[in-house]
């Protein structure tokens, strides 16, 4: 019998499991690194471990030290999570030669599907259809797709569309792979483009019995990285959904697969091909568990404790979408954004799995996902209401976020059709930012502050010249106001109603809406149905700043240079290449932004830089 758990993983998912724990009476035990010591994870665990370090490479990816802290917190048994060491066949060998209980699969099935090369081949001989595997040094067909080996979730994965691109592809994937997993093996396969990605849940314990749990739908990727799941498909009727669950239970019984994984497909035309087994829970496995009624993890501690499935698995019930929320700026191409969250509540109807909470501190050294919001409703036009409409109500101050995105894709009249497919966000052009008017978020902030100047003596607004207005610019919006002895007024085309510090209410063209306003230094959020909107005042009177050089280029993001791509005195092309910057487990390409000759190279390989730092200067022709 499991008693005393240790989680070898961080944020949601280790909270993921903490509540399992606490439902089933079993005592978790976290890990930590040094960034982590402060986390959500630890603070609700029993009792925590120290991995002395910061990046995954020294702490989350070393299995000697996971091990160590199995043994030295008491603990019986251990759950991987996902990523890190989650597929690593050495790490579950690790944790049952110490006489532990490995929640997962046996290390051989891990094995023989933690090569996908090995896998497809296995796969195969299974009778289970599969893309064909190329060689990266030889392909001669494009579009190719590139992955890795040894893990998913859109790390070491590129798209290749001809012989020149291939090489540097192949060498950013494989740093990317290795970063993320501790191997850079990659493989090529066929791009399908317009085929959809569909998943099939699997549990199997080991007398046997192996269960097919619904599909998941997970087509809306941005880089092949899922933010976007549901079950069942759409596009899904109920023969392929028999000959997915065949294929599925197939390849689980061909490696005597015992546990909880996922058996990925991409689906064109009725037809569909075998992409991988994830050895392991998966990402958006709640909107399983909604459907089904289940608790995936609580299964997986039944079964590693040698417990039977029922002959039959549960029926489905209703739909269940998720969304996963990250840290990333739309601004930047959608980079990784780091800081400290001020303020984080999601509500409504939904289920909340996060990593963070209001306070959090959001590091550069691993993924940027902050949290996972899952819907349930008995039909998939409610489940999609639901949790548009609690993305759009929530309160997110102080990192921007890929919310508006996720909003744009649920209310968007294709996907509230079902018609998607894994290229369905550069289709729609989703990703590129809209201009928005700002005006009122921008007049409501201003008015809010200006009520926290309030002293009570004088009305807001209030001057010396009641004839003038006071005028604020926020990020490039100005706006004005001031008192009348009808209240507070502005040129602009809105009636205040109502100016408070916390809450402004403005009409326009015979609508009110109501603003909330948070204020975090010098940063103003501001939430209300139009949308939440981020701003910063311009000074009056700036303070004089330090000028950067023309032609330099600027780290937009703490990180690691793992690639500097061109030398002191080289002639570049606008949009050249100037060096590859690691953060939060992605490769980032730094680009020239102008034509020139680079004058100044402050940077080697392998060194961290912090955002803001000057990094490559190149000067322009004249």
């Amino acid at each position: 019998m499991i008693q005393t758990l240790l989680i070898a993983n961080r944020g949601e998912i280790a909270r993921r499991i903490i509540r399992t724990c606490r439902e089933l009476g079993v005592s978790p035990i976290a890990v930590h690194s040094d960034p982590d010591a402060d986390a959500p994870h630890v603070a609700e665990a029993d009792a925590a471990v120290r991995l002395p370090g910061a990046t995954p490479a020294e702490t989350y990816l070393r299995a000697d030290l996971l091990v160590a802290a199995a043994v030295q917190a008491g603990a019986d048994a251990v759950h991987p999570g996902y990523g890190f060491l989650s597929e690593n066949a050495d790490f579950a060998r690790a944790v049952l030669a110490a006489g532990l209980t490995w929640v997962g699969p046996s290390p051989e099935a891990i094995e023989a599907m933690g090569s996908k090369v090995a896998a497809k081949k296995r796969m195969a001989a299974a009778g289970v259809p599969v893309l064909a595997e190329l060689d990266p040094e030889s392909v001669t067909e494009f579009p190719v797709l590139i992955k890795a080996s040894a893990g998913g979730g859109g790390r070491g994965m590129r798209e290749v569309r001809s012989r020149a691109e291939l090489q540097d592809n192949l060498a950013a994937a494989r740093r990317e792979a290795e970063s993320a997993f501790g191997d850079g093996t990659v493989f090529c396969e066929p791009l399908l483009e317009g085929a959809r990605h569909i998943e099939v849940q699997v549990l199997a314990d080991s007398h046997g019995t192996v269960w097919a749990l619904g599909e998941r739908e997970c087509s809306i990727q941005r880089r092949h990285q899922k933010i976007v799941e549901e079950t069942p498909s759409p596009a899904v009727d109920t023969d392929i959904r028999k000959r997915l669950y065949d294929a599925a239970t197939a390849a689980a019984e061909a490696i005597g697969y015992v546990g909880a994984g996922t058996v990925e497909f991409m689906l064109k035309d009725g037809d569909f091909h075998f992409l991988e087994v994830n050895t392991r829970l998966q990402v958006e496995h709640p909107v399983t568990e909604l459907v089904f009624g289940v608790d995936l993890v609580a299964w997986q501690l039944a079964v590693a404790e040698g417990a039977r499935l029922p002959a039959e698995p549960p029926s489905p019930n209703g739909h269940a979408i998720e969304v996963r929320l990250y840290a990333e700026d739309p601004a930047q191409d959608w980079r990784p954004a780091s800081g400290t969250l001020h303020r984080f509540e999601i509500t409504g109807d939904v289920r909340l799995d996060s990593g963070v909470e209001s306070g959090s501190v959001v590091g550069v050294h691993y993924d940027p996902m902050l949290a996972k919001v899952i819907a349930w409703a008995p039909d998939r036009t409610s489940a999609i209401r639901k949790l548009a409409a609690a993305l759009a109500n929530a309160r997110i101050h102080g990192l921007v976020t890929n919310r508006a995105l996720l909003v744009d894709v649920l209310r968007h009249p294709e996907f509230l059709n079902g018609n998607t497919h894994t290229g369905f966000l550069d289709e729609h052009r989703l990703t590129t930012p809209k201009d928005r008017d700002l005006t009122p978020s921008a007049l409501a902030a201003a008015l809010a502050q200006a009520a926290r100047r309030h002293t009570g003596a004088l009305p807001i607004g209030w001057r010396n010249l009641p004839s003038q207005s006071r005028r604020v610019t926020y990020d490039g919006v100005e706006v004005d106001y001031r008192h009348t002895r009808d209240g507070v007024v502005t040129s602009l085309p809105l009636t205040v109603v109502e100016a408070g510090e916390d809450v402004v209410v403005l009409e326009r063209d015979g609508v009110r809406h109501r603003f909330e306003v948070s204020v975090h230094g010098d940063v103003v959020e501001v939430d209300s149905p139009l949308g939440a909107v981020t701003l910063k005042a311009t000074p009056r009177f700036p303070e004089p700043e330090s000028t950067v050089a023309p032609g330099a280029t600027i780290a937009p993001m703490p990180g690691t240079v793992v690639r500097v791509s061109v030398e002191q005195g080289r002639r570049v092309e606008a949009g050249a290449e100037l060096l590859v910057l690691e953060a939060m487990k992605m490769e980032h390409r730094i680009l020239a932004s102008t034509a020139g000759t680079v004058a100044e190279l402050r940077i080697t390989q392998g060194q961290q830089v912090d955002s803001g730092d000057v990094l490559v200067v190149v000067e322009g022709e004249s």
